[in-house]
């Protein structure tokens, strides 16, 4: 009998641990960083070589960790996104790697810090535009104030390629990152 009760004690001290907003956030930040590098992969299997391009798949990760997560865990999950994706499968390329860890980043700093103050969806449009805008500055100075080669980078192609990833993300993340919050009890 007091084996059980010990038992029913250790159980619920681990449920407790494991409930935490701390913990939840450090398993969700975990996950999502290994949704950053499955999804892209799953993605260049299933559609081709073009469809990072295409479909923006590590940014989906990225926007979910910053919306549901904050800043921090989203800029986490474009970090080891990017650097494990390319460890383990040489995408993005060694060339693309920075600008894209840089364009990432400015997308979950701009939509954890929007989500702050606006709604899922006005926040993802609002990062959306206005990160393409501060990502344009980024490459605008790569060039011409430090002289580093954008190995051909656009972002008006990149708004082009990308439509169909942005369609994708206007209507899918808010719901998905609602469906985290609701689902793990973030906000209790």
């Amino acid at each position: 009998m007091i084996e059980k009760v010990e038992g029913r004690k250790k159980e619920n001290r681990l449920l407790d641990v494991l409930s935490t907003r701390k913990v939840k956030y450090i398993i969700g930040t975990v996950l999502l960083s290994a949704i950053g590098v499955a999804l892209p992969r799953i993605f260049h299997i299933l559609a081709g070589s073009s469809a990072g391009t295409t479909f923006l798949p590590m940014h989906i990760a990225v926007l979910i960790a910053a919306l549901t997560f904050g800043v921090f865990s989203g800029s986490i999950v474009a970090g080891i996104s990017i650097i494990f994706s390319y460890l383990l499968t040489g995408m993005p390329n060694l060339s693309r790697l920075p600008y894209m860890l840089i364009e990432l980043v400015i997308y979950a700093v701009l939509l954890g810090l929007l989500n702050k103050k606006f709604n899922k969806y006005i926040s993802l449009i609002a990062t959306i535009v206005l990160g393409r805008v501060i990502y344009s500055g980024v490459l605008f100075a790569a060039i011409n104030i430090f002289g580093f080669n954008t190995y051909g980078l656009s972002v008006i192609e990149s708004i082009k390629a990308g439509l169909p990833g942005i369609a994708i993300q206007i209507l899918f993340v808010p719901f998905i990152a609602k469906t985290i919050e609701k689902g793990i009890k973030l906000h209790d």
